[in-house]
C-alpha cells in the first residue's frame, strides 16, 4: 500500500547527467564529483536536504549523444568523500524509476526537473508464467557467473525475489550496450523489464557458445599444424642424417624428382619444364596442396614414353609378310588391306632412303574405317598392330561429350588428368603404337565444350607432332602414332575432321565371304567358348551359307556368329543331356530342329501370289542404313473419287528430302503421263497415298525418286513390277535419273535379298568397280538416264485378263 500512496507523488530533483552510461534502481555507483555537471548536481541536492529530512536525491539521467533518457533513475547520495585514485567522488545507490517533466527552478548552478515515481510492483501472489521467467533468469545468470567465476555473486542472484529487482540486477551485465540498458530503464513493466532481460542474457550466452567452439576448433587446427610442421623437421633431420650415412633406402630415392628427371631421357624442353616444376616443389611447403599438384605431374611426365619406340617387325618390312597376316586374320576387305600395304610400303622407303622425319614430322597415318556394324572395323585395327609389330590401345569415343577427355583438364582443379590420347600413350609404352578411336562419330557436344573439335589437332598430320595437352602443357610428338578411327556413319563426323582423315569405307560382306569367315574365323573361336574340340562338331559349308543367307540379313557378320554360337551351344546341351552322340555333323537340313525356322526369306523364293509385287503399285527400291545396304518396298494407292481427298500423303516417318522426291516423282507423272499411255485424269481429282513400310524407322535422301516413279506408273496402268527387279536412282522433273551414293552397299543388299536384276543411274558405272566380282556376276545391273528407261525394264507387260480399271489401292 505504502507503494501505492507514493507511486504518483511529485518530485523536484536536481539532474546528474550520466554520458553513455546507465544506472539502475538498486544498482550503487561511485562518481566522479571533478566532473563540473556531477558535482553541480550534488551540491544543488546537499544544500536541498538541509532543509528536509534524509538523505540528499538527485535525478540519474542517461544522456546518449546529447540527448537525455525519457526515463531518470531516483538515487541517493550515499557517501561523498574520496575515491581509490584520490579524486573526489560520491557513490550514490538507485532507488527507482522516475518519469522526466518539465524543467523548474531550484538551488545550486545545477538543471532542476520536476519528476513522478513510476510504480514498479507486481500484483501478489505472482503468477506461474511470471515464476518460470524468474527460474529461467535466474539459471541462464548463474550459468553465465560461473564461467566468470563469480561464484560469490551467484548466492546474491539466487536470493533475489522479487521480479523488478531481478530485471533490473541485468544492469550490471557488461555485455550489454548503452542502447539495450536504455531500453531496460524506459521499460515500466517489471514482466515485460524481466523477459527483455532473458531473452539479452540468453542471446548472450548462444553467443558465447558459438565463439568458444570456433575458438577450440582454431585451437585445434593450430596445435595440428604445429605437431606437423615439427615432425615434418624432425623427419628431414632424420633424413639428411641418413644421406649423410649413406643409409638412404632404395624408395625414399624415388623421391629425389630432380634426380629421376636429370637422370631420364626427356627432349630437352620436356626437361626445361620439368626443372622448373622442381624448383617449385622444393620452394614449395610441405602442407602446401601446390606440391602434391606437382608431384603427380612430374610423375606423369617421367612415366610418359618420351623417346622409346617400336621396332617395327621385319613382317612391317617385308610387306608380302605384312599382307599375309592381314590376310590370315581378316577375310575380304580388300581396300583396308590395300591401303595398310600401301602404308607400309611407303615407310621401308623413306627409311632406306634416311627420310624418316621430314620437317620435325614423322610417317604416321590417319585412316577413318566407315561401314555398317559388324564388319570387323574393330578388330581391324589389332590386326593392323600385328602386321606392324606395334603395340595396339583402343581408345572409346562414344558418349564423349568433354573436351577435357581429349586435351586433358587443367592442373588447377582438383583430380586434373590427362587426355585420354596422353593416357593411350603412357598405356603403350612407345610413341608410336596403333591407336584406335572407336565410334568417332557418336562424339557428343555440350556445355563442357566439343571432343571433336579438339580432335582437330590430334588427327591433323601437319600439326599433331606439336600437340599440346591441357593438363601436360608441354609439347608431344605424335606424328608417328597410325591413328584408325572407326565410324558407322560418316555424315555424323564433322566436316573438319572428317576432312583430315582418309576415308575408307568397309561396305559389308557377300554371302561367300561371310561363309569364308564362319568357317575360318567364327567356328573355331564359337567351339573354343562352347568347351568343344572342333572334330566333335562340324558345319557343312551348306548349313553356313543357309545361316548367312536366311537365318541373318547383316552387312557384318556379327548376328551370324550369334547363331553359330546358338547352335554350338544347342549341341553342347543335347549331348550333356544325353540326347546326341558326339561327333556331330551339322547340315541345312538339321538347322530348323536345331534353332528353329529362318527369319528372311528372299522374294524371289516365295510364292507368286504372296509377293509383295504381285499388286500393281508395289516397287522395290535399295537404300542405305546406319546397318549397311538394305531392299526399301514403296507402296502407292488411290483413293475413292468419292471421298474428295484429293492431295498427295505421304506415310512411314519421311525426311524432306524423300517428301520432295515424292512430290518431283507425281508432277513428272502429271506432265507426261499421256507421253507414258497413263490415264493421269485420276490425279487430278482422286488422293495419292505412297506408303514407306517399317514405319518406325525414320528415312531420307533422294535415291528413292524412281521407285516411287515406277510404284505410281504401276499402280495407273495396272502392271505389276517385277518380283527380280530392285531400283536406285534421283529423278528429276524432265525425267533424268541422276547419280547416287552408297552404290556397293545397294548391290550387296540386292545380293543378299535374292534379287537378280538391278537398276542404277548410268553416271554411277563407275561406281561397280567397286562392287565384287562375285556379286556382279549374279546381278544384272542396268544403268539408265532416263525414267522411261526404268519403266520398260521394271514393269511386266500387261495381260489381256489385266483390268484397265486403276484399282483404289495397293
Amino acid at each position: 500500500m505504502a507503494a501505492e500512496s507514493t507511486a504518483f507523488t511529485p518530485l523536484t530533483l536536481p539532474v546528474l547527467p550520466l554520458d553513455d552510461e546507465v544506472v539502475l534502481p538498486g544498482m550503487v555507483v561511485p562518481l566522479d564529483l571533478s566532473d563540473a555537471e556531477v558535482r553541480a548536481a550534488v551540491e544543488a541536492a546537499q544544500a536541498a536536504a538541509r532543509d528536509e529530512p534524509g538523505k540528499p536525491r538527485v535525478l540519474l539521467v542517461p544522456r546518449v549523444e546529447g540527448t537525455y533518457a525519457r526515463t531518470g533513475v531516483l538515487g541517493t547520495i550515499e557517501q561523498v568523500g574520496r575515491l581509490a585514485d584520490g579524486d573526489p567522488g560520491a557513490l550514490i545507490r538507485g532507488r527507482g524509476r522516475v518519469r522526466i517533466g518539465a524543467g523548474t527552478t531550484g538551488p545550486g548552478a545545477a538543471l532542476w526537473v520536476e519528476g513522478t515515481r513510476i510504480d514498479e510492483s507486481v500484483p501478489e501472489p505472482v503468477p506461474g508464467q511470471v515464476a518460470e521467467l524468474v527460474k529461467e533468469y535466474k539459471a541462464l545468470a548463474t550459468a553465465w557467473l560461473r564461467k566468470r567465476g563469480a561464484w560469490q555473486v551467484v548466492d546474491r542472484v539466487q536470493a533475489i525475489d522479487d521480479v523488478s529487482a531481478l530485471a533490473d540486477n541485468s544492469g550490471y551485465s557488461p555485455f550489454l550496450t548503452t542502447e539495450q540498458k536504455v531500453e531496460l530503464l524506459e521499460t515500466a513493466d517489471p514482466v515485460a523489464r524481466l523477459r527483455l532481460a532473458t531473452q539479452r542474457l540468453r542471446d548472450h550466452l548462444a553467443e558465447q557458445d558459438v565463439a568458444e567452439s570456433i575458438a577450440k576448433d582454431v585451437q585445434e587446427g593450430v596445435d595440428k599444424q604445429q605437431r606437423e610442421f615439427l615432425l615434418r623437421r624432425q623427419l628431414e633431420a632424420v633424413r639428411k642424417e641418413l644421406r649423410e650415412l649413406g643409409g638412404e633406402s632404395e624408395g625414399e630415392e624415388s623421391d629425389d624428382y630432380r634426380a629421376r628427371v636429370e637422370a631420364a631421357d626427356l627432349p630437352e624442353k620436356v626437361r626445361e619444364a620439368a626443372l622448373k616444376e622442381v624448383d617449385k616443389l622444393e620452394r614449395a611447403s610441405d602442407a602446401s596442396p601446390e606440391g602434391s599438384w606437382i608431384r603427380t605431374w612430374l610423375d606423369t611426365i617421367l612415366d610418359l614414353p618420351w623417346n622409346e619406340r617400336t621396332d617395327d617387325s621385319a613382317s612391317a618390312y617385308d610387306i608380302q609378310g605384312a599382307k599375309a597376316v592381314l590376310d590370315a586374320e581378316h577375310a575380304g576387305l580388300e581396300d583396308v588391306k590395300e591401303r595398310i600395304t600401301e602404308y607400309l610400303a611407303v615407310r621401308k622407303r623413306r627409311g632406306d632412303r634416311g627420310l624418316g622425319v621430314i620437317g620435325g614430322r614423322r610417317g604416321g597415318a590417319v585412316l577413318a574405317l566407315v561401314g555398317p556394324p559388324g564388319v570387323g572395323k574393330t578388330s581391324l585395327g589389332e590386326s593392323v598392330a600385328h602386321a606392324m609389330g606395334r603395340k595396339f590401345v583402343r581408345v572409346a569415343l562414344g558418349g564423349v561429350r568433354d573436351e577435357a577427355e581429349i586435351r586433358g583438364h587443367r592442373r588447377t582443379y582438383v583430380g586434373a588428368l590427362p587426355g585420354r590420347i596422353v593416357r593411350a600413350v603412357k598405356e603403350a609404352g612407345s610413341m608410336n603404337p596403333v591407336i584406335l578411336l572407336d565410334e568417332i562419330d557418336k562424339v557428343g557436344s555440350d556445355f563442357r565444350g566439343d571432343p571433336a573439335a579438339a580432335l582437330l589437332e590430334v588427327l591433323d598430320p601437319a600439326q599433331n607432332h606439336t600437340f599440346r595437352d591441357h593438363y601436360l602443357e608441354v609439347e608431344l610428338d605424335l606424328s608417328d602414332v597410325v591413328f584408325l578411327a572407326t565410324a558407322n556413319v560418316l555424315e555424323a563426323i564433322p566436316e573438319a575432321l572428317a576432312d583430315r582423315m582418309e576415308i575408307v569405307r568397309l561396305d559389308g560382306y557377300t554371302e561367300d565371304e561371310k561363309v569364308v569367315i564362319a568357317r575360318d574365323h567364327l567356328l573355331p573361336r564359337q567351339l573354343e567358348r562352347a568347351g568343344l574340340h572342333p572334330d566333335e562338331v562340324t558345319i557343312e559349308e551348306g548349313a553356313l551359307r543357309r545361316l548367312a543367307g536366311e537365318y541373318t540379313r547383316e552387312a557384318g557378320v556379327r548376328t551370324l556368329e550369334r547363331s553359330i554360337a546358338r547352335l554350338l551351344r544347342k549341341i553342347a546341351a543335347q549331348h550333356e543331356l544325353g540326347e546326341r552322340e558326339l561327333p556331330f555333323t551339322v547340315t541345312d537340313g538339321e538347322l530348323r530342329g536345331l534353332i528353329g525356322r529362318p527369319h528372311h526369306f528372299p522374294e524371289s523364293a516365295q510364292d507368286p501370289a504372296e509377293r509383295r509385287t504381285s499388286v500393281p503399285g508395289v516397287a522395290t527400291g535399295l537404300a542405305v542404313t546406319g546397318a549397311g545396304g538394305d531392299v526399301l518396298f514403296v507402296e502407292a494407292s488411290l483413293a475413292d473419287p468419292e471421298t474428295g481427298a484429293a492431295g498427295l500423303t505421304l506415310t512411314g516417318q519421311l525426311g524432306d528430302v524423300m517428301k520432295e522426291s515424292a512430290q518431283i516423282a507425281l508432277s513428272f507423272l502429271r506432265s507426261h503421263g499421256a507421253e507414258l499411255e497413263l490415264p493421269v485424269g485420276d490425279l487430278k481429282d482422286r488422293g495419292v497415298h505412297i506408303h514407306f513400310p517399317a514405319g518406325a524407322v525414320p528415312k531420307d535422301g533422294p535415291s528413292a525418286g524412281i521407285t516411287m516413279t515406277t510404284a505410281l506408273a504401276s499402280l495407273l496402268s495396272g502392271r505389276l513390277v517385277r518380283t527380280d527387279v530392285a531400283m536406285t536412282g534421283e529423278v528429276s522433273l524432265t525425267g533424268r535419273v541422276l547419280p547416287i551414293g552408297g552404290v556397293k552397299q545397294k548391290l550387296l543388299a540386292a545380293h543378299r535379298a535374292g534379287v537378280t536384276t538391278v537398276v542404277i543411274p548410268k553416271r554411277n558405272e563407275p561406281d561397280l568397280d567397286d562392287v565384287p566380282a562375285e556379286v556382279l556376276d549374279k546381278l544384272e545391273v542396268h544403268t539408265v538416264a532416263d525414267v522411261r528407261q526404268v519403266l520398260e525394264l521394271a514393269l511386266a507387260p500387261a495381260t489381256n485378263d489385266t483390268s484397265p480399271e486403276v484399282p483404289a489401292a495397293a
